[in-house]
């Protein structure tokens, strides 16, 4: 147990450590993100710390408008599918918090949604501005 929670608190900092910035994102069963709109620069590392307010499992997947909603289609069209965790997806229980490191190689308009089906097509989405 001693060996779990010295490997969990090295890649906690490791993740800390090669962020260029970190950046606080809430989320709740009003189906909404705080913040809705953040900026970045292109290359720059980003460590998102989120955290679940809600009494739902919300979830934060970064990607295009259109890879979101193809996302959001597909989940709700197999609801009972079996979500994997991948880069730029963070999944959170009720009151649950945590973290994802993520890289914004280019410049563009990115978004933040959550997949759970009915969240999205709710409004649970964000925007990420990338300079």
């Amino acid at each position: 147990m001693i060996q779990r929670a010295l490997l969990f608190l090295l890649l906690a900092s490791s993740i800390d450590a090669f962020a260029d910035r970190t950046i606080a994102v809430t989320m709740d069963d009003t189906m909404r993100y705080d913040p809705a709109e953040v900026a970045v620069n292109a290359g720059e590392k980003v460590r998102f710390v989120a955290t679940n307010k809600g009494k739902l499992v919300h979830e934060m997947v970064i990607g295009t408008r259109k890879e979101l909603e193809d996302h959001a289609k597909h989940m709700r069209e197999h609801p009972d599918m079996q979500h994997h965790d991948h880069d730029g997806m963070l999944r959170l229980g009720p009151g649950k918090s945590g973290e994802m490191a993520y890289t914004f190689k280019r410049a563009g308009t990115f978004f933040y949604g959550c997949l759970e089906p009915g969240h999205f097509e709710a409004g649970m989405i964000g925007k990420v501005v990338v300079r």
